[in-house]
């Protein structure tokens, strides 16, 4: 490589020490623009745990079971990392044929939509008082569903299913149309092309520290917590 092209190029520290770690003779082998490209796109792809610290004291959850939530919650977000970049690596040195690169992408799903649902779940609790009558969401719920009250009870009965899983309200993308879905595991049962608008957790880690087996107890209590304008927001 001539010694213009090297001048040209400024590392990061971070960069460079990514860069070791790969094998500095990418940078000996004339591929220091795509090893630099891949290191922008796993610095992207890197994902943080989100601080939800301010829903600790909320009526009806404990801060024993809260705490326990963020540290599952945290556990999904350091595995979804670890398996991106195991793929990554992987992608790297041609072993996309392996048997443990097709169980890896399988477990890929359960992990990011475990962090993913979570953060949906978190983000849409903390609310103080019911739903804003005049709003978009309520309307629309009202719309579809011919009244609130018949949604809620859907919604409700949606979540007292017997098995783990989630309770999501999802708006159909083409139609705009709002339904709510079971879903049983992380990574199967979610509708195509549909946007989730309110996530209820009845995985027994959401419930069980606090309730027992009184899971409706906690429908009940996740409702009176409910932040209706982040889940309106999320509404096309």
């Amino acid at each position: 490589m001539r010694k213009g092209s090297l001048n040209a190029w400024v590392l990061s520290r971070r960069q460079f020490l990514t860069l070791s770690g790969m094998g500095g003779l990418l940078l000996l082998s004339g591929q220091l623009s795509l090893s630099l490209a891949q290191i922008r796109m796993e610095e992207k792809m890197a994902y943080a745990a989100k601080d939800y610290s301010r829903l600790l004291g909320m009526e009806g959850f404990s801060e024993p079971l809260l705490k326990n939530h963020f540290t599952l919650y945290q556990g999904y977000v350091t595995n979804t990392n670890k398996l991106m970049d195991m793929l990554g690596q992987m992608l790297r040195d041609g072993k996309m044929s392996s048997p443990e690169y097709a169980e890896l992408k399988r477990r890929l799903g359960w992990e990011f939509n475990g962090m993913r649902l979570h953060e949906y779940y978190f983000e849409n609790l903390g609310g103080k008082g019911g739903i804003e009558k005049t709003g978009g969401l309520f309307k629309k719920i009202s719309e579809d569903f011919g009244s609130f009250e018949t949604w809620e009870k859907d919604f409700k009965a949606t979540g007292m299913i017997r098995g783990i899983g989630w309770a999501i309200l999802y708006q159909d993308s083409l139609t705009g149309r709002l339904i709510n879905f079971w879903v049983n595991e992380h990574d199967v049962g979610h509708p195509a092309g549909c946007t989730p608008i309110l996530i209820l957790d009845v995985f027994e880690h959401a419930f069980m520290i606090d309730y027992g087996l009184k899971r409706a107890d906690y429908i009940e209590a996740f409702f009176k917590n409910i932040h209706w304008k982040a889940a309106e927001s999320r509404l096309k």
